[in-house]
């Protein structure tokens, strides 16, 4: 037996070694360059075991007659809140000094949302969980603590309705199992149609913590065989495992394969197996003890590492996964364990009160560092720098296709006649504004058809990095319809290179069939359809634009914080690698038709680098999108479009 906490349920040394486990693969699937490609599963681990504790706790208070539901709350509050309030308060004190204004804005409407259990809807709305850009979130991983606290909240509610009415374990068993099964539709479904909001909100993951529920209401009311417990037990081990090292971020998440460490997490807990080693051993239970504090700290750690360009550095990332422990341990002794004997100790008024009051202060602070801007805090120059990221044209998301069948595009030039047309994706965005000012000079207009994440196929059928479905297909089918009452000026199509790549290929599917494309099949396609459009117009390939390895803007901004004056650049042989199928695809168009192409290099690069900025001011206003400043240098290789008028 080890020393642990006082819990309000009987106290299972193999969940809170499941508790270790989980905490360690989500801190090696996060510090990526050590790498468990299904970490990221450790997190439906701790929904099962929350929801397991909360329905003891609850369904052990009716049973005894003495359940508060105000207690519940409070309970919870002290066990979460103390914690995570020293954290956003860190980050915001730290932020104070090395994060630019626009950074730092950012950090406080983070910080507000966490504080309010709301970060779960906050990043539902902005962007993925396996997107690149997930790296400069500093409170990313407090989703899921709000997926929990909704939880807490609702769930309680849920059970005494329940309990009003049928004060019978069996009838609240039917009532959960109900509940688990619309949730896990809802996650099958919405992991197809909108996996964002699948992977971020209360109801398409309620079901993980339903079963964790099940388990328990199950062991209540039955006397399980002991015969296959054993086996059961191993089983459930094999699947945890296998969703650690078999499942990676490329899959549609969670879905059906979060049925894997769901279920072993299940079956692991149903068997009460006390005397395994696998979790019964000083280790696990003393990081099972730090694992909320453990998980609370790790993450802003790995978001430092990308502050300080340090994420490919062995003995960085090392250092950083032990701090994260360190840091754990730290605040489970001298935050966790002090805040949670005082509160409870205290009365009920003066706990509401006490932690009400601190997170107000807490909570004013990150309002006011989303919503002013404090003059002086870093040099000006990094300031400037910084707010280069929200150099982007006025028209990125106005004119940006969003399905709806009435879509025409914009139109640019106050009824002057046609220049030419723009079709593309964000990429094309960021070329508008060197073909406007071309076609300005030449007394013409501009055509933009725009949809982000959507390259210009027939009949193709494509994923985001978030695993969202794009309305490709329909999108390039509406611009043809169209683009036969435009008359014959030309046509310049901007794609990015990112969609080639090898892995995303494998992500693409043509017209009605549902298996993925090979190279030579996605080449003749899109051949095809830039041919197509060469019958009436001339035609422009833009060769794809460099991208960097991280936010420009940002990099930049940092290094003059720490005095460090360098260009953002990369290896052209990089470039050329990563944009070798795009420019395949290319090559092979100008060979069968005779387009144009129309090659950015000379402008953004030399002999040996692609430079990411110039004279100390970014080209691009994240890692890949230039920026109004920097798609100024193309202005000369967009005059080629109107040279002939």
């Amino acid at each position: 037996m080890y020393p642990h906490l006082p819990s309000p349920v009987n106290f299972r040394e193999d969940i809170n070694g499941l508790r270790a486990w989980a905490v360690i693969a989500v801190l090696l699937f996060h510090f990526s360059l050590i790498g468990l490609p299904g970490g990221f599963a450790g997190v439906d681990i701790f929904f099962v075991i929350s929801g397991y504790l909360m329905t003891a706790i609850i369904v052990g208070g009716y049973e005894k007659g003495n359940f508060s539901i105000w207690k519940f709350y409070m309970s919870r509050a002290r066990r979460i809140l103390p914690a995570l309030m020293l954290v956003i308060t860190a980050l915001l004190v730290l932020g104070w000094f090395f994060l630019p204004t626009v950074e730092f804005q950012e950090l406080g409407k983070q910080s507000a949302y966490s504080l309010a259990f709301l970060s779960n809807i906050g990043y539902w709305k902005s962007s993925g969980y396996f997107d690149s850009a997930a790296h400069e979130k500093w409170l990313l991983h407090t989703w899921s603590l709000a997926v929990e606290a909704q939880f807490y909240l609702l769930y309680p509610i849920f059970i005494a309705l329940v309990w009003r009415f049928w004060k019978t374990l069996k009838a609240l068993t039917i009532a959960v199992l109900l509940m688990f099964l619309a949730s896990l539709a809802l996650n099958l479904l919405l992991s197809q149609w909108e996996p964002s909001a699948a992977f971020y909100l209360l109801p398409t993951r309620g079901w993980e913590l339903a079963a964790g529920a099940l388990v328990y209401l199950v062991a209540k009311q039955y006397t399980l065989p002991k015969k296959p417990l054993n086996s059961l037990y191993w089983i459930g081990w094999l699947m945890i495992l296998a969703s650690f090292f078999f499942i990676d971020k490329t899959l549609s998440w969670p879905s059906y394969w979060a049925i894997l460490p769901v279920l072993g997490t299940s079956l692991v807990i149903l068997t009460n197996k006390q005397g395994c080693r696998f979790t019964n051993n000083i280790i696990a239970q003393w990081l099972g003890d730090r694992s909320y504090s453990i998980y609370l700290w790790h993450w802003p750690l790995v978001v430092g590492l990308y502050f300080a360009s340090l994420q490919n550095e062995w003995m960085w990332v090392l250092s950083l996964f032990a701090l994260s422990i360190l840091l754990g341990h730290l605040s489970y002794r001298f935050i966790e364990i002090p805040t949670r004997k005082y509160l409870s100790q205290t009365n009920l008024r003066k706990e509401v009160i006490l932690i009400s009051f601190i997170g107000t202060v807490i909570g004013i602070a990150a309002v006011s560092a989303n919503r002013f801007v404090f003059e002086g805090r870093l040099s000006e120059k990094a300031e400037q720098v910084a707010m280069e990221a929200l150099n982007f044209g006025p028209h990125r998301y106005d004119c940006m296709y969003i399905g709806k069948k009435e879509y025409e595009g914009c139109r640019f030039g106050n009824g002057k006649p046609l220049g030419a047309i723009l079709l593309g994706d964000s990429h094309a965005a960021s070329s508008l504004n060197p073909i406007l000012i071309n076609a300005t000079k030449h007394n013409k207009s501009v055509l933009y058809w725009n949809y982000s994440w959507c390259p210009t196929i027939d009949g193709l059928s494509f994923l985001t990095p978030e695993n969202k479905e794009r309305k490709c297909k329909e999108f390039n089918l509406l611009f043809k319809e169209n683009l036969k009452n435009e008359g014959s000026a030309p046509l310049i199509i901007v794609n990015t290179s990112l969609y080639f790549l090898d892995h995303k290929i494998e992500e693409m599917s043509l017209n009605e069939d549902s298996h993925p494309a090979n190279f030579s099949e996605i080449v003749d396609s899109m051949v095809n359809t830039i041919c197509s459009f060469k019958k009436d117009r001339e035609v422009f390939l833009v060769r794809p634009y460099p991208y960097m390895k991280n936010s420009v803007p940002a990099i930049m901004s940092r290094n003059i914080s720490f005095g460090v004056s360098k260009e953002i650049k990369i290896e052209k042989n990089n470039y050329i690698l990563n944009s070798k199928n795009l420019w395949e695809i290319q090559d092979s168009a100008q060979r069968k038709c005779g387009v144009k192409i129309l090659n950015p290099l000379p402008y953004l690069c030399d002999e040996q680098y692609c430079y990411g900025s110039k004279d100390g001011r970014p080209l691009y206003y994240d890692d890949d999108h230039l920026s109004e400043y920097g798609n100024k240098f193309l202005l000369p290789m967009f005059e080629e479009v109107f040279k002939d008028d």
